[in-house]
């Protein structure tokens, strides 16, 4: 008689057991996945200065009129590249990412030997727990700097 009152004592532990562990195991399973699109979009940040760092090194010659190069108009191109390349790899469900570049010189005529720096910050927004993470940072800020060489 002891016998059927001890399974009838557990006869839910198995339900509280399974969520128990459940819910571990889908935290667990959500937090590789917002890891792993976090580190996804780093690389596409990392490559999205290179293009802009690549734009920026391109040869192109001084207006021969004013003897001087157009530096907003690259800036503009340099940032177009950047911009073009995160909105085709990047992974971001709140619509057009929102990033700063920043473009620095060496030498603004560009001669052979100076270095172009572009860096992109990004604000990562959590995709998969913005509950749960919110509370705890909010928002990851990714940053990929590119240094070039012109040749």
């Amino acid at each position: 008689m002891k016998m059927g009152r001890s399974l009838h004592r557990q006869k839910g532990s198995e339900l509280v057991e399974f969520a128990i562990s459940a819910t571990v195991l889908f935290l667990l399973l959500f937090g590789i996945i917002e890891f792993s699109v976090a580190l996804f979009d780093k690389a596409t940040l990392t490559n999205a200065s290179r293009e802009g760092a690549r734009t920026g090194i391109l040869y192109r010659p001084a207006d021969p009129v004013l003897d001087t190069r157009n530096l907003p108009e690259e800036d503009a191109a340099i940032k177009q590249a950047v911009r073009n390349y995160a909105e085709k790899y990047l992974i971001s469900l709140g619509g057009p990412a929102q990033m700063d570049i920043d473009i620095d010189r060496s030498d603004p005529d560009m001669s052979p030997g100076s270095y172009v720096t572009v860096v992109v910050d990004y604000p990562y927004q959590y995709l998969v727990l913005p509950g749960f993470i919110g509370d705890l940072g909010g928002v990851l800020n990714l940053s990929a700097t590119t240094v070039m060489r012109a040749e």
